[in-house]
């Protein structure tokens, strides 16, 4: 068991490697996220087999490039990381199973979309859209989740954040939430099913509130300032996913008036 722990923390770590490249080149117009080769993004010098070796690679170097010393970018590290320990923590949840290969596909394309929202303020519509549609196909095989709670929380995802958006704008008369993040709610919802959907929307709102309003007091910017809101959502989904029956048993707890 030791082993296939240790094994499915470095196969995450590998594929997080592959997602840094997904993450730099996918919002690049005309871009390929297959060639070239990995280089070193400042000076483009090809990366050699040892000096892509996930997190060992980095410290090695001292998060530096071997050819030209600028610093490397801690996003690296910390993506590889991030997919090792969700690699880790979908083995321990569901183990080796048809469960583990459909959520590492959407945690993989979760951890893409925060880091590509944080940079570029967008979620591509080429992660998202396939997304709904795999999230909905993954339901009809998945031992966890029916098709009809995905497909009933794909179309609320998708039309909650729509109405939120719409009513905002009309009493704001400015946009408050970009497209991208629908599409993404109704991805959430095709793969959690549509019971995740109050946790993520409370969760994320909240969290985004919290640390939008501190970001704004610390940088003295005005409340126009706009926040990414993807990747809030997509945090809150991966809590979801991990804390599902625990999630759930509070929210009955709530209802029945019997958690204070």
């Amino acid at each position: 068991m030791e082993l296939l722990l240790i094994l499915t923390f470095c196969f995450g770590a590998i594929v997080g490697s592959f997602l840094n490249v997904v993450i730099l080149r996918l919002p690049e117009e005309g871009s390929s996220i297959v060639l070239p080769a990995s280089h070193c993004p400042q000076c483009k010098s090809p990366l050699h087999w040892y000096d892509n070796i996930p997190l060992l690679s980095y410290l090695l170097l001292r998060g530096r490039c071997r050819t030209c010393h600028k610093q490397i970018s801690l996003q690296y590290p910390l993506v590889e990381m991030s997919m090792g320990l969700l690699s880790l923590g979908l083995m321990a949840r569901f183990g080796p199973s048809l469960a583990f290969g459909g959520y590492f596909v959407f945690c993989a394309a979760l951890l893409v979309i925060i880091w590509i929202d944080i940079y570029h303020q967008i979620i591509p519509d080429s992660i998202s859209l396939p997304g709904i549609v795999l999230g909905f196909l993954f339901a009809l095989i998945s031992p966890t989740l029916t098709w009809q709670d995905s497909l009933i929380g794909l179309l609320a995802g998708g039309g909650l954040l729509y109405l939120i958006a719409w009513g905002y704008f009309l009493l704001r008369h400015q946009e408050g939430m970009g497209g991208g993040d629908i599409k993404l709610l109704a991805m959430l919802g095709a793969f959690l099913g549509w019971q995740a959907l109050p946790f993520v929307i409370l969760a994320s709102s909240l969290s985004g509130s919290i640390i939008g309003l501190t970001a704004m007091l610390i940088s003295g910017s005005s409340m126009q300032t706009r926040i990414p809101f993807g990747p809030f959502l997509a945090v809150a989904a991966m809590g979801y996913l991990f804390y599902s029956k625990q999630i759930q048993h509070l929210f009955t707890l709530y209802l029945s008036g019997t958690l204070f």
